[in-house]
């Protein structure tokens, strides 16, 4: 398991819920790569609501069922770390949204007994 406390880089995946990579969730490749890569970590949000490039709003709500909610990835490693997955992404992103962020992180691990 990577520790990462300090300055990091953050990538955030901005793709639809129903993108898919050889038949399968996009979000799935994408996560299953970053791991594969050895980066610190990887979560995928589901959205409630949103809109893209084609400004289609697609929600949750009950009266306008959307089976293509907006899914954000967020994955936290060093710069060179994550500059280095980027291909991965160019790869695999065919339509979305990466956002790149300087961040500060502060890594909690537990020690397995509870205080």
């Amino acid at each position: 398991m990577t520790r990462l406390t300090g300055t990091a880089l953050r990538v955030t995946v901005f793709i639809g819920e129903n993108d898919t990579w050889h038949h399968k969730p996009l979000y799935s490749e994408i996560v299953r790569r970053a791991h594969r890569a050895g980066l610190a970590g990887a979560s995928v949000f589901r959205g409630v609501e949103g809109f893209g490039a084609s400004s289609l709003i697609h929600t949750s709500r009950l009266l306008s069922l959307s089976e293509d909610l907006p899914v954000a990835i967020v994955i936290v490693d060093t710069e060179e770390r994550v500059r280095a997955f980027l291909p991965q992404l160019d790869e695999l992103v065919g339509e979305g949204l990466v956002v790149l962020d300087d961040c500060e992180v502060i890594t909690y691990v537990g020690t397995g007994t509870d205080a």
